[in-house]
């Protein structure tokens, strides 16, 4: 944790983007608002990043975090990418309701993307207004802050601007809010089949040349001594397949659903990015899908590897002409090339999420009997329609020794099955404090549940009342200890409550 300074300044006054070659970005404004004003600052992202709140809390700061100023000297941009959208490709996409302001830099000097969504129309809009509604806001604001709770690395929502406004949405005017937006980057697999559709092999390599001195640069050492590829392409390329099987592992360990893994949403620095139509999953079905746009289920629960996977061989498509300079004569080699980067993914993701699976349930031999009970204990707890979250929970309780087996018990339906499954798992798991510590960490208490998440953009958009957004963005920060008073929070949805579609709502 950074030290906050006292500094009052602007502290985005970067723009790394400019570097890039022309073509793959527009400059833009952001379109002023009426009535701008602060709903929420996320103090602890930016104690994270050794910052004042100072500054985003006076007028200057809330001006310039909803396009009320003079941007004449800051250079925002609008990024352009294509995409792959539900297997359908799309040669423009870009930001077509986001604006990039620049980088701030942190208190141990590195620079962190911030970008405005929600901020007015660009050159990439296709007939869109730009805006986003404050439900969409608070959507991502929530989703992210329970992301960076678990530890897997995301986008965070820095702040949450209300421009004043409605937005017409499904026939009716709701409130408009604009979400300041960090990332380490926001390069994404259509970035690079933007750039190699608009500007072939020069533009996938200024734009490769770019994410590896801002974000890889171990990839391109002279002697090649810190990787395994006399190619820095094919060492991008690899590092970037190995980062992004450990997030999409991370991310089915916690039974979340992306909802659109398109390609224009997938961040090139393996960092979780556009939090729509996504969810945690209640009750545990391997095959569960919640995006109303999903009609087909492409990017369900366990199709999730499979679609990570797919969206690199369409990154391995752009990046071709780099592994091999007589790429134009023969492709034959260059695709060869890209297959163990591919074959790694396979490997990362399988031994990430198996590891990660065994760290649950807290069983740690290296047995058949161990193996067979690992692979047998997701099908079990869906067989026994039990909340995958409060399932690993109880668990992690008893081996904390904080109850005995009767609630874990009493999550089985079939309760001769359960005292079976149970004893059996006593049997195998390994009791070491080191073993139960681990499990703790890998199985949180609290998980940002779809129906609450829904009745806290209901309270706001319908009432004015954040009380409910308050304290689950308060409680997700860490989700592996829950208060007295959170408990509730913990709760699975009851039939009534049940969110069976889950929207973009932007």
């Amino acid at each position: 944790m950074n030290t906050p300074n006292n500094k009052v300044d602007n502290p985005i006054q970067h723009q790394v983007y400019l570097s890039l070659p022309d073509g793959l970005y527009s400059e833009v404004p952001p379109v002023r608002v009426e009535q701008p004003s602060l709903l929420a600052l996320n103090h602890d992202l930016l104690a994270h990043y050794g910052l004042s709140p100072e500054w985003f809390e006076s007028a200057d700061g809330i001006h310039f975090l909803t396009g009320n100023h003079d941007y004449a000297s800051q250079h925002p941009i609008a990024m352009g990418y294509a995409g792959h959208q539900f297997g359908h490709y799309s040669p423009q996409l870009g930001d077509g309701r986001a604006h990039m302001l620049g980088q701030l830099k942190t208190g141990d000097g590195q620079f962190i993307d911030v970008q405005l969504k929600g901020s007015g129309r660009t050159p990439y809009s296709r007939g869109g207004d730009g805006r986003a509604t404050l439900g969409a806001v608070i959507r991502e604001y929530l989703i992210s802050e329970a992301m960076a709770g678990l530890k897997i690395p995301t986008t965070r929502t820095l702040a949450m601007m209300s421009t004043g406004d409605s937005v017409m949405r499904d026939y009716q005017m709701v409130p408009g809010a604009i979400q300041v937006r960090t990332a380490t980057s926001h390069i994404r697999v259509g970035s690079f089949q933007y750039a190699y559709a608009k500007l072939g092999k020069s533009g996938v390599q200024a734009l490769a040349d770019f994410l590896i001195t801002q974000h890889y640069p171990d990839v391109d050492v002279d002697g090649r001594d810190s990787c395994d590829n006399e190619n820095k392409y094919v060492a991008l390329f690899e590092a970037i397949c190995v980062r992004q099987a450990n997030l999409i592992a991370q991310w089915m360990l916690v039974g979340f659903i992306h909802g659109v893994m398109n390609t224009d949403n997938m961040s090139l620095v393996g960092e979780s990015i556009d939090f729509g139509p996504c969810a945690f999953m209640d009750e545990f079905k391997a095959n569960k899908v919640f995006s109303s746009i999903d009609r087909e289920s492409r990017y369900a629960w366990d199709q999730q590897a499979n679609i990570g996977y797919w969206n690199l061989q369409r990154l391995a498509e752009t990046f071709l002409p780099l592994f091999d300079d007589k790429f134009d004569e023969d492709s034959d080699n260059a695709i060869e090339m890209a297959q163990a980067p591919l074959s790694a993914y396979i490997t990362v993701f399988q031994q990430a999420f198996q590891d990660g699976l065994k760290q649950k349930l807290g069983v740690t031999a290296s047995t058949q009997d161990a193996d067979d009970f690992i692979n047998e204990a997701l099908p079990t707890v869906a067989a026994e329609s039990m909340d995958f979250t409060q399932f690993f929970d109880a668990l992690t309780r008893v081996a904390q020794g904080d109850e005995d087996d009767t609630p874990l018990l009493s999550l089985f339906s079939n309760q001769e099955k359960g005292e079976q499954w149970i004893a059996r798992w006593h049997s195998l798991r390994d009791s070491s404090s080191e073993s139960v510590k681990a499990m703790r960490a890998a199985n949180p208490a609290l998980i940002a549940r779809n129906h609450q998440v829904e009745q806290a953009i209901e309270d706001a958009m319908e009432r004015d009342d954040f009380a409910l957004f308050n304290r689950l963005s308060q409680a997700l920060k860490n989700p592996y200890s829950v208060s007295d008073d959170n408990r509730d929070l913990q709760a699975a949805p009851m039939p009534e409550q049940r969110v069976l579609r889950t929207f973009c709502g932007t």
